[in-house]
């Protein structure tokens, strides 16, 4: 009896069939969804889930002297040489990480200023968390921008301006475009959803994290993890939309200044996104893979960088979809460093560990019970 007393007591013990199954925290919030790209070994933005954006936009409505011109070929992707390193040269030269360029001289008056941007396949991201490890380019006349957005009126905005870059100064302009910065004729500077903050430290010299906290009630950025400043009011979105990571440069001395004197290049080592879905079945798929929300594990708390992510020791930041059974069901696209599996293989390891460890309690019971 003691025995039998002994297994069911162990069988009771409530435990997550993978870990994190129902969800990450961050600053006691828990959020179900997960999106992580590791730029700096990914060879492929093709197998990524974010797409190079292709348009071209006329001055007028660009608002500038000149149009804007996003092309696919100013996206381009440099790895590192080695899956085992995190800092250092990349496979075609120079830094590495996915670089976002816009194109140097002078284009004919009115015409489009070759430019990149990328934007997630994934329009259902309702609050979160959301964090980018970022290089800025020091050449003058380009907006490089860190957002989130639905249309003119719901956007989230972390946008750096090269021109405003000097020995001392280098400010952060945190946005959120609502109807207010839309009647001010989509200049948010004039409404109560625009600040401008001095960064601590020189963006052009290295990779740091840009951040923004979004919930129904306020907007909270952040920058090598330390908090800047917070939004609240009718400016906070309301609507789930996508990511997006650009530069661009449409000649107007108030904004983007430009166009550059030569390419610009801006590059991006990470995103990371902890998030809620608005879509109906990702909400079911949450609910059918979280069981118990205070089992052991069944969440994860998000670690935070602790200064500049710069470097063989600081750049290599924690992905959960690099560990073994922590994404099940989540989007995990990204490089594959130190021959790790791929996500899809990370699902199907998480499911048969799942069923294994059923297994084994079933095949111990029997044989308990057996004994007996």
């Amino acid at each position: 009896m003691r025995i039998k007393s002994l297994l069911l007591t162990t069988l009771l013990i409530p435990a997550a069939w993978a870990d994190c199954e129902c969800g990450y925290t961050v600053n006691d919030t828990l959020w179900t969804e997960l999106w992580e790209t590791d730029f700096l070994h990914l060879k492929n933005i093709n197998e990524s889930g974010w797409i190079p954006q292709e348009y071209d936009v006329d001055a007028l409505d660009a608002r500038g002297p000149y149009g804007k011109n996003a092309q696919v070929q100013n996206v381009i992707t440099n790895p590192l040489k080695s899956p085992y390193d995190w800092a250092g040269d990349g496979i075609n030269g120079g830094d590495s990480g996915t670089q976002l360029i816009v194109k140097g001289g002078d284009p004919s008056k009115g015409n489009g200023i070759p430019m990149a941007e990328i934007s997630t396949n994934r329009s259902d991201m309702l609050y979160g968390s959301f964090r980018a490890g970022i290089r800025l380019t020091d050449v003058s006349g380009t907006c490089g921008a860190f957002f989130w957005y639905f249309n003119d009126s719901q956007e989230i905005d972390m946008e750096f301006l090269s021109r405003e870059f000097n020995s001392t100064s280098h400010p952060v302009n945190l946005v959120l475009q609502s109807e207010a910065s839309v009647a001010a004729g989509f200049n948010a500077a004039n409404s109560d959803s625009f600040m401008t903050h001095p960064l601590p430290f020189d963006p052009t010299d290295g990779f740091h994290e840009y951040r923004f906290d979004w919930s129904p009630e306020k907007v909270d950025f952040y920058a090598d993890g330390v908090f800047l400043r917070s939004m609240n009011g009718g400016g906070v979105p309301s609507n789930a939309a996508h990511l997006t990571l650009s530069q661009w440069s449409n000649g107007d001395p108030k904004w983007s200044g430009g166009p550059p004197e030569k390419d610009a290049v801006m590059q991006v080592s990470y995103v990371k996104a902890y998030f809620n879905s608005s879509e109906t079945k990702r909400q079911d798929d949450w609910k059918n893979r979280c069981k118990d929300i205070g089992a052991t594990k069944a969440t994860c708390e998000v670690p935070e960088v602790e200064g500049a992510p710069q470097g063989n020791v600081s750049g290599k930041t924690f992905f959960f979809s690099q560990q073994q059974n922590m994404t099940v069901n989540q989007t995990t696209a990204g490089g594959d460093p130190g021959n790790l599996s791929k996500s899809g293989a990370f699902s199907i390891l998480n499911s048969m560990q799942g069923l294994s460890t059923i297994l084994l309690l079933f095949s111990v019971s029997q044989i308990m019970i057996w004994c007996l």
